[in-house]
C-alpha cells in the first residue's frame, strides 16, 4: 500500500467448502462496517466473493482473507494455496468473455478496484485490490453582510431549537425541551433509543449518505423529516456536529428547527474571492450557486439545488425531478417547503396533457395554478399558486425538471424562468454525472444483495422460514413494511401468511389492519403494480377513530388504542405495491411492500424487488413441494407400522424403535406384537438387508405376511418358510431378511409358555431372576437366501421376573471405533436389569447403546422386551 499507514487489520481463513463464500462475504461486510467504510462496502464485498469462489470452488483450497485499513481506504488481499497456475504468455490469446468461469475475478478488480495486482509465491497465490475512499469535505467559516430589517428570514415568534446528542452507537443520550415541545416526547421516552427510530430520512437504501454514515461525518448540514408523537413527519434543518468529551468518548450533537426557519442554521454560500476582496472571475457558477464545498452524494445534491432555487426566486417551495432514461418520466426526488417531503419517488409522465406535468421539455411559467387546475400534480393541496418549471438537459438530452412555487399568484415572470433556467443548465451536467454514479453503485449494492439473499433462500427448506426471511430480506432495506400472501391451490383464497414492519410494535396494528381488507388480486403479470386498499383502509381508520374521540370529549392524551389506530394509518399511508410470486407458471403468492405517508418506491428499488420475488417464489415452492412429499412419505410409513400393542395378561411388553435417516420413521427394521386367537398371540422382530424406502416394502411385505399367514393357524416353521418363498418371488427387488417369530401363551399359573424361530437373527436373550442371562434359542437359517428351508421352533417358559429381550443387530453391532458392543456386550447391560419392569428394561439398554458412541446410530434399531411379572403379594 505505498506508504500509507496501516491503522486497522483483520484476518480469516475459510474452508474448501461452497458455504465459505457467504461467511467470507459476511466477514468483509461486517469489517468495514465496523471500521466505518460503508462508501466502499459492496464493492469489496462483490470482489472478495468473486476471489473466494475462485479459490475454494475452482481451485479446491482454503482462502484466506485479509482486510487492511488506512486512512484513505481499504486493501483487501485474497489467497489460496494452489499456485501452480497457468501463467499467461506473451501473445497468447486470452478468452475473456463474461461467460468465461476463470479469470472473471480480476475483470472484476479491473473495473472497481482503484489498484490491484496478483503475486505468486512458492505455497500460495495472492490476489490483492485496493478500494480508496471518495473525500469528504468538512463544513466552512463564513460571514453574511448587514441585511435591511424587511429583508431578514421570517420566523416564530420564539424560534426553538432542538439540541440531541447521539453516542457512537447512535442512541439519543440528551434530549433539552424544545427538542420535547417540537416533537412531543418527554425526554425519558426518547433517551436510550436509537435515532433511527425517528428520523425520517430522504436517502435509498444501498446508495448516497444514509443517517449512520452523516452521524459519522466531523460535520453535516441538511434537511430530513423527523417523527412525532403523533405519527407525522415532521420537515426539519438539521446541522450535526462531531464532538469527543475528556475521556476521547465521540458523540454528535444535533441542532434541529422547523423547515421554514432553516436560516437559523443554514450555512450561508461562500463564494471565493481573490486578495483584493473583489470576486474572481474564474469562479465556477456551479459552484456559486451550490455552494462549496457541493455534497458529494446525489440525494444531498439535489436536496441543496432546491434549497438554493427557492432562495435564489424568494419562494415558498421548490422541487427536483429527474428523468427515466427513455424520457417518457419524471420521478420526484428531492422537495423542500412542500408537507413530509410530499411524493417522494413519485411518478408523472414528461409531455403536457390534462392531469399530466406540463411542459417538461421548456421552460414554463403559470401565473395562478387555480386557472389551471392539475397543471403540476405535484402542488394539488399545497396552496402554491404560482409556479415556474426549467428542464435539466446534458446534450440535448431531458436529464430533470428543477421548479420553484409561491403561495401569492403573480410572482413569477420569463425573468425568474431565465433566472432559473441559467442555474439549471449550471447544475445538470453535475446532477446527471451523481445520477449515474449512484445508478452504478446501486446496482453493485443490488448485485451483492441478490448474492446474499439466493444464498440465504437455498439454505433452507421450511416454509416457515422461507416466509420470514423474504420478509426480513425486503424490511428496511427495500421497503417500511412487508406482508406476504400465499395461495395454496388454484382454487384457494390468497392468505396472509405473514407481516413484518420496521418497527415491532407495529406489526401487530398492521397484521390487524391488512386481515380486514381483502387480498390483492392474484395477478400472473410481471413487475410491481400499485395496492391502494391499505392506505385506504387506515386513513378511513383513523378518520373514524379521531371523529369518535371528538364526539367524547375526549382529553387531549391520546389511549393506547387510539395511539395505535393513527400510528398504523401513517405506518401504511404511503404507497404499497404488489409483486406476484410465480414459480412452476402458477402464481403462488403475493409480495406486498409498502411505504408510510407520502412516501414512494423508486423504480430502482421495485426493479430489485422483483428480482428477488422471483427468487424468494422459487425458495417457496421448493418448500411447498418438500413439505407434500415429506408429509407424504411419513404417511405412507406410519401405515408400515403396527397399530399399537394388544394387552396380554400377565406379560409386560414393551417396544422401542428408531430408524436411521432423516426424516425417516420406518426402515428395515420391524416388529410386530398381534393376537393369534383366543389366549395365544403373535411377536416378531425382524432386519430387512439395507435401511430406508427400499428396505421399508419388504417390512411391509413380512409384516402382513406373518400375521396372515399366523391366523391361518401355520405353525412358526410354516409361518416363516411361506415368507421365505414370498420374498424370493419379489425377484430382483428381494432382499434376505434376519426373522425372530414367536408365539406366546400366557399360563394360569403365572409363567408364559413361548415358541420360537431364529431365521438369522441375532438371538434372544433371557435375564432370570437371579441375574443370570442365556441365550434362548438356537440359530438357523435367514429368510430370502435359498428356496427349501428346513426350520424347527423351540420352547421356553417365562417364568415369573423373567424378561425375554429380543433386539436387531443395530443394537449388537453398535460401534465406537474398533470397539463394537456386541452380544456379549448386550448381555452385560442386561444383567443389570433384574427387577425392572419391561419398559425401564428396554430403556436402559437403549441408553447404554446410545452412550456407547458419541455418534449418532448409522443403522435402524429396534428393542422388544417382554417381562412375566412376580405376583403380588397382599
Amino acid at each position: 500500500m505505498g506508504s500509507a499507514v496501516i491503522t486497522a487489520r483483520a484476518a480469516a481463513t475459510f474452508d474448501p467448502v461452497g458455504r465459505s463464500v457467504a461467511t467470507a462475504r459476511a466477514f468483509v461486510r461486517d469489517t468495514l462496517q465496523g471500521w466505518g467504510y460503508t462508501d466502499v462496502v459492496d464493492d469489496a464485498v462483490v470482489l472478495t466473493s468473486e476471489l473466494v469462489t475462485n479459490a475454494v470452488v475452482h481451485a479446491g483450497t482454503a482462502a484466506d482473507v485479509l482486510c487492511l485499513r488506512t486512512e484513505d481506504g481499504v486493501r483487501i488481499e485474497v489467497s489460496d494455496h494452489y499456485p501452480e497456475r497457468e501463467i499467461p504468455l506473451r501473445g497468447s490469446v486470452m478468452d475473456t468473455s463474461p461467460e468465461r468461469e476463470s479469470g472473471r475475478g480480476l475483470m472484476l478488480c479491473a473495473a472497481l478496484a482503484s489498484r490491484w495486482g496478483v503475486e505468486y509465491t512458492p505455497t500460495h497465490k495472492h490476489v490483492w485490490f485496493q478500494l480508496d475512499l471518495p473525500e469528504r469535505p468538512v463544513g466552512i467559516r463564513s460571514a453574511g453582510p448587514l441585511l435591511p430589517t424587511a429583508l431578514l428570514p421570517v420566523t416564530d415568534e420564539r424560534v426553538r431549537v432542538a439540541v440531541v446528542q447521539i453516542d457512537s452507537t447512535g442512541a439519543v443520550t440528551a434530549w433539552n425541551d424544545d427538542a420535547a415541545f417540537l416533537f412531543g416526547y418527554p425526554a425519558d421516552q426518547v433517551t436510550g433509543k436509537q435515532l433511527t427510530d425517528f428520523a425520517a430520512w430522504p436517502q435509498t437504501p444501498g446508495t448516497s449518505t444514509g443517517i449512520a454514515d452523516a452521524l459519522q461525518l466531523s460535520r453535516w448540514e441538511g434537511s430530513y423529516g423527523f417523527r412525532g408523537a403523533d405519527g407525522r413527519v415532521i420537515p426539519v434543518y438539521a446541522s450535526h456536529l462531531r464532538v469527543r468529551d475528556t475521556q476521547g468518548e465521540p458523540s454528535t450533537v444535533c441542532l434541529l428547527v422547523r423547515d421554514y426557519e432553516r436560516a437559523v442554521l443554514q450555512s450561508p454560500v461562500r463564494t471565493p474571492v481573490t486578495d483584493t476582496g473583489k470576486e474572481s472571475r474564474a469562479t465556477d457558477p456551479f459552484e456559486v450557486f451550490i455552494g462549496s464545498p457541493a455534497p458529494d452524494d446525489l440525494d444531498g445534491l439535489l436536496q441543496r439545488t432546491v434549497e438554493r432555487a427557492r432562495d435564489m426566486l424568494d419562494a415558498d417551495s421548490a422541487f427536483l425531478l429527474l428523468a427515466t432514461d427513455d424520457e417518457t418520466e419524471l420521478e420526484v426526488r428531492a422537495t423542500t417547503g412542500l408537507p413530509s417531503a410530499r411524493q417522494r419517488f413519485a411518478r408523472v409522465p414528461v409531455e403536457a396533457g390534462t392531469g399530466r406535468y406540463g411542459s417538461a421539455r421548456m421552460p414554463a411559467v403559470h401565473e395562478d395554478l387555480t386557472a389551471v387546475p392539475g397543471a403540476v400534480p405535484l402542488l394539488i393541496d399545497t396552496g402554491m399558486r404560482s409556479v415556474v418549471t426549467v428542464p435539466l438537459k446534458v446534450e440535448g438530452r431531458l436529464t430533470g425538471s428543477l421548479g420553484v412555487a409561491a403561495e401569492a399568484p403573480g410572482r413569477y415572470s420569463n425573468e425568474e424562468a431565465l433566472r432559473l433556467q441559467f442555474a439549471a443548465d449550471r447544475i445538470a451536467l453535475a446532477v446527471e454525472s451523481a445520477r449515474l454514479g449512484e445508478l452504478e453503485r446501486l446496482r453493485r449494492g443490488s448485485l451483492s444483495f441478490l448474492v446474499e439473499a439466493s444464498d440465504l433462500l437455498a439454505g433452507t427448506l421450511d416454509r416457515d422460514q422461507t416466509l420470514a426471511l423474504m420478509a426480513q430480506m425486503t424490511v428496511p432495506t427495500l421497503a417500511t413494511w412487508c406482508a406476504v400472501y400465499t395461495i395454496a391451490d388454484q382454487s384457494s383464497e390468497p392468505y396472509l401468511s405473514y407481516v413484518l414492519h420496521e418497527d415491532e410494535e407495529r406489526i401487530d396494528g398492521l397484521k390487524a389492519l391488512l386481515s380486514k381488507i381483502a387480498p390483492p388480486d392474484p395477478v400472473p403479470a410481471p413487475g410491481a403494480r400499485v395496492w391502494s386498499a391499505p392506505s385506504e383502509a387506515a386513513h378511513q381508520a383513523a378518520l373514524s377513530t379521531s371523529m369518535r374521540s371528538l364526539d367524547r370529549d375526549a382529553p387531549l392524551s391520546m389511549g393506547m388504542a387510539t395511539r395505535t389506530i393513527l400510528a398504523t394509518a401513517s405506518a401504511v399511508g404511503g404507497e404499497t405495491v404488489v409483486l406476484p410470486l410465480v414459480a412452476r407458471n402458477r402464481v403462488i403468492g403475493m409480495l406486498t411492500l409498502g411505504k408510510p405517508s407520502d412516501d414512494h418506491f423508486r423504480q430502482e428499488i421495485l426493479e430489485l424487488a422483483e428480482d428477488l420475488s422471483r427468487r424468494a417464489a422459487l425458495a417457496l415452492d421448493n418448500a411447498r413441494l418438500y413439505s407434500e412429499r415429506m408429509a407424504i412419505s411419513q404417511s405412507l410409513q406410519r401405515s408400515l407400522l403396527p397399530p399399537g400393542l394388544p394387552d396380554v395378561p400377565n406379560v409386560e411388553i414393551e417396544v422401542i424403535y428408531r430408524a436411521a435417516g432423516e426424516g425417516n420413521e420406518v426402515g428395515g427394521d420391524f416388529y410386530d406384537v398381534f393376537p393369534i386367537h383366543d389366549g395365544a398371540y403373535g411377536f416378531a422382530i425382524g432386519d430387512v438387508c439395507g435401511t430406508g424406502p427400499e428396505a421399508a416394502a419388504v417390512t411391509g411385505l413380512a409384516r402382513h405376511a406373518l400375521r396372515l399367514l399366523a391366523r391361518e393357524g401355520f405353525t412358526g416353521p410354516a409361518v416363516l418358510e411361506r415368507l421365505n418363498a414370498a420374498i424370493l418371488d419379489e425377484g430382483t427387488r428381494s432382499r434376505f431378511l434376519t426373522l425372530l417369530y414367536g408365539e406366546l401363551w400366557p399360563q394360569e399359573d403365572g409363567s408364559a409358555l413361548l415358541k420360537v424361530v431364529c431365521a438369522g437373527h441375532p438371538l434372544p436373550l433371557r435375564l432370570r431372576q437371579d441375574g443370570s442371562v442365556v441365550a434362548a434359542a438356537e440359530p438357523q437359517p435367514l429368510l430370502g437366501v435359498i428356496e427349501d428351508l428346513e426350520l424347527y421352533e423351540q420352547e421356553i417358559t417365562l417364568d415369573p421376573g423373567d424378561v425375554l429381550l429380543c433386539v436387531t443387530d443395530g443394537v449388537t453391532e453398535r460401534r465406537e471405533g474398533a470397539r463394537m458392543l456386541g452380544d456379549d456386550g448386550l448381555a452385560e447391560v442386561l444383567a443389570t436389569c433384574t427387577g425392572l419392569t419391561a419398559g425401564a428394561v428396554a430403556a436402559r439398554i437403549l441408553r447404554a447403546v446410545e452412550r456407547f458412541a458419541a455418534e449418532p446410530a448409522s443403522d435402524d434399531m429396534a428393542i422388544l422386551a417382554m417381562r412375566v411379572p412376580e405376583p403380588h403379594t397382599v
